[in-house]
């Protein structure tokens, strides 16, 4: 079991208050991922989660008990950081089972977890190697092996991916994906980036200033924000926003995704100038300046040629146009 319940969470460092009233309920095998950018409370939350921070007040619950006078080695948990923390000296062998020898655990024991975790993170044949003779990916997954061995109810990752290299990031990335879907445990990822956000999560939580913006699956996210907030963090490129005014409309923003609006050298709603064409190969993105809409970013499938300078009419799909209040607030309906 592995079960979650945050209960009006709030942590201040002196005057400044770092999280304002979280709740959240985290269910037993889910992948839950904290998003929001740099400040947002994310790596807060998870810290308090795992016994690093005290809360200032509110409540954690691990499969219904609470833990917050529980001291981290006891609550059943295991991180994984941002910095690999390997032990220079030891083998990866060695540093994988260091914490169940330290928790005297039969050796036995640990070498059936050892085997077991190598196993699924493709480490069998670095075992004798020592940190300094792997490459950034592999020190990683020693990292998550060492994690693994704990059997624990949490895995706890803090932004585990953002020292490795694009590739890197994608190849681990399907290995924690993998790795999840074996083990079926709970697992909480925090990042700052969407899109592992997007592929990772079965539940993705965006936080912003200390606060929950919306809790919900990607997609539902993607096609159904609730405010400015979240339609512009999810997503890549980022949703288009324009002033309702401009547009005649009685609303304060109109908020459309690249992906929504289609392009015509002939005729369109909004008459505009090509700035700059990004190909992608899969993909054309166009910046164009409009007369109407303003800046807007808009995204083709496939090769589209067209050059800077270049007069082009941009149509947004009204079927996927959203509106939103003055306050940044989803108008629905």
């Amino acid at each position: 079991m592995g079960s979650l319940n945050i209960e009006n969470v709030k942590k201040s460092f002196g005057s400044v208050d770092i999280l304002k009233g979280i709740n959240l309920a985290v269910e037993d095998g889910e992948f839950v991922v904290f998003v929001g950018p740099s400040g947002c409370g994310k790596s807060t939350l998870l810290r308090i989660i795992a016994g690093l921070e005290d809360t200032t007040s509110g409540v954690v619950k691990i499969d219904g008990q609470r833990v917050n006078d529980v001291p981290p080695a006891k609550r059943g948990i295991a991180m994984v950081f941002q910095s690999y923390a390997l032990y220079p000296h030891l083998t990866v062998r060695n540093n994988m089972g260091l914490g169940l020898k330290q928790a005297g655990e039969a050796a036995a024991e640990i070498d059936r977890r050892i085997k077991t975790a190598s196993g699924m993170l493709a480490l069998e044949p670095y075992l004798e190697r020592r940190p300094s003779e792997l490459s950034g990916g592999q020190r990683q997954r020693v990292a998550i092996g060492r994690a693994v061995v704990r059997e624990p109810k949490l895995f706890l990752f803090d932004e585990p991916l953002s020292n490795l290299d694009a590739a890197l990031r994608v190849n681990t990335r399907i290995e924690i994906a993998q790795l999840h879907q074996r083990l079926k445990s709970t697992m909480i990822y925090v990042t700052h980036d969407q899109v592992e956000a997007m592929t990772l999560a079965d539940k993705i939580v965006v936080l912003n200033a200390g606060h929950i913006e919306q809790v919900g699956a990607p997609m539902q996210l993607y096609n159904d924000p609730d405010n400015t907030f979240v339609a512009g963090f999810i997503g890549s490129p980022k949703m288009n926003f324009v002033d309702g005014a401009r547009l005649g409309e009685s609303v304060r923003t109109i908020g459309v995704r690249p992906e929504h609006v289609t392009v015509s050298r002939e005729a369109g709603v909004w008459k505009g100038t090509v700035v700059y064409a990004e190909h992608l190969g899969a993909d054309t993105y166009l910046y164009l300046d409009t007369e109407k809409a303003g800046s807007i970013t808009v995204r083709l499938s496939g090769e589209y040629r067209v050059e800077p300078g270049e007069t082009i009419h941009a149509t947004p799909d009204p079927a996927r146009t959203l509106r939103f209040d003055e306050n940044g607030k989803r108008l629905r309906g």
